[in-house]
């Protein structure tokens, strides 16, 4: 029997286009136009129904609300939510409520099915369907955000030739997946694959180790050692962390790219290799070029076929795939298949978080989690440090867990961290219901005083600057999301930090 998918959605053109997407794929699609009628219809057990896609913003009964009576009522099946660009505070709260991922208007139909194909899976089998197959290769990069869909489209256009490819990205996004899969689908899937993190070289051997050397080329020497180059000979050579090379390497890096020669130290003759480059760089070369660290015509040997692999924070739609992923390897790798899924509550957390160690911080993450767990759900008290940096979150529970895990500190010891005063007036005990209700329980209540004790008006640079102070305390030094909530950009509060001598590490409150 085909699987049922409810589509809700007020747009009669998106309900049209879903449907035709959902049906060429052998689906039985159902249109609603709100989340009422779309309720009706779950609400009855004697008809089927497999799966939801579902509009956030609707008249009458929206998306959220439509999850929360779905939670309410005990309907399990798996909701695919859409919401627009910027949406990640609603993408989070719809995480929260249960949904089991989201999609980004407008949804490529390729997109939309994949992540009904894997929710149909899930639903099934606890956590889903494998992610990873066997052998590397594209198949094998797990990723739903279009911006990781442009990777992969240049990725399969470098895997057609032999052409230099850099790699641009911040460390743990996953460049060296990347790079192999490029050498997996080219016309050398079959040759060596050579890697070399150039950063982590004694700057005394780099030349040694990527070029080789004689016996008793130099005192230690006291065997041949071919080199980098020659093992990747007739296959690929993965160069990573390239802007980290001595200058003097550069120049015979150049030679190399431009001639296919090598100089072996202690070589009377120069070798021939056939190797096809691969780069990368967590550096702005350009930068490096203009500091005169990197070489100009270096930079453009390498730089042929650039490609820009984003921070995981600016492709938010991976995070919810990654998640299972990481979550079903670990369970089966240290877990013994007891873990069988992720609360919703700690999949909106982990959505939520910026991740500046990328990719690599967030499978760490659930690595610890599965180690730690002892039940068969991933919840939010198992991710206590990535809880105490999103305002909101239930500190209290953070604080119970890792006293049981001993690892509790002091409240002194948190970055940012406000205690509220145990003998504040009654102002502060009873807080207006406008105040950010947000607020974790440990923080006092913000007030920022727009007059001064004797009546006046205060400066608006004054008023200013206390609110700044006080975003920087309650958003815990994220400084991309002071800059949101304050309306400004990141520049801008750079400036005005330094302006009011504002030290982000150590904003203080001044006195209202």
């Amino acid at each position: 029997m085909s699987n049922r998918i409810l589509i809700v959605d007020d747009d009669p053109v998106q309900r049209r286009l879903l449907k035709a997407a959902a049906e060429r794929a052998g689906y039985v699609a159902e249109l609603f136009e709100n989340g009422r009628l779309a309720l009706a219809r779950l609400s009855n057990p004697g008809l089927q129904a497999d799966a939801v896609v579902l509009d956030l913003m609707m008249p009458e009964m929206d998306g959220l609300q439509l999850l929360e009576h779905m939670r309410s009522a005990g309907i399990s099946i798996p909701v695919i939510v859409q919401t627009g660009q910027g949406g990640i505070e609603t993408v989070v709260k719809a995480m929260r409520a249960g949904a089991f991922d989201f999609v980004v208007k407008p949804v490529s139909p390729e997109r939309l099915l994949s992540s009904l194909s894997t929710a149909l899976k899930a639903s099934r089998t606890g956590i889903g369907a494998k992610i990873l197959r066997k052998g590397p290769g594209f198949k094998d990069i797990v990723a739903a955000s279009p911006e990781m869909e442009r990777v992969i489209s240049l990725g399969h256009r470098a895997a057609a030739s032999t052409i230099p490819v850099v790699l641009e990205g911040e460390s743990g996004v996953g460049k060296e997946m990347i790079a192999h899969a490029i050498q997996a689908e080219g016309l050398r899937r079959n040759k060596p694959f050579v890697t070399v993190n150039c950063g982590a070289i004694p700057e005394h051997l780099v030349e040694s180790i990527l070029f080789g050397h004689e016996k008793g080329a130099f005192t230690g020497a006291s065997e041949r050692h071919a080199g980098k180059f020659a093992e990747a000979d007739g296959g690929t050579l993965f160069l990573d962390e390239v802007g980290e090379l001595p200058h003097e390497i550069q120049v015979k890096l150049l030679r190399a790219v431009q001639s296919g020669e090598i100089e072996t130290i202690g070589a009377r003759v120069a070798k021939k290799v056939d190797v096809r480059l691969i780069s990368a760089t967590n550096k702005d070369l350009i930068a490096e070029v203009k500091a005169g660290r990197f070489r100009e015509d270096l930079y453009y040997r390498l730089n042929v076929f650039p490609i820009h692999v984003p921070a995981l924070r600016k492709r938010k739609e991976d995070i919810p795939q990654l998640v299972r992923h990481f979550t079903q390897h670990y369970s089966e790798t240290i877990g013994g298949n007891r873990i069988r899924g992720i609360a919703s509550e700690a999949m909106a957390l982990l959505t939520a978080h910026d991740w500046p160690g990328n990719i690599r911080e967030l499978e760490n993450a659930i690595y610890r989690a599965i180690v730690l767990c002892d039940g068969d759900m991933l919840t939010t008290a198992l991710f206590p440090q990535i809880a105490a940096q999103m305002p909101g979150y239930d500190l209290e529970a953070r604080k119970d867990f890792e006293e049981s895990q001993g690892l509790a500190l002091p409240p002194s010891a948190v970055p940012g961290l406000m205690v509220a005063d145990p003998n504040a007036g009654p102002e502060q005990e009873s807080p207006p219901e406008n105040a950010a209700s947000a607020l974790p329980a440990d923080f006092g209540v913000p007030a920022v005083n727009a007059v001064t004790r004797d009546g006046e008006v205060r400066p608006i640079s004054e008023v200013e600057e206390e609110l700044i102070r006080f975003a920087l305390s309650f958003y815990r030094g994220q400084m991309s999301e002071v800059a949101r909530r304050l309306g400004i950009g990141r520049s801008t509060l750079y400036r005005k930090l330094k302006d009011y001598e504002i030290d982000p590490d150590n904003p203080g409150r001044e006195a209202a």
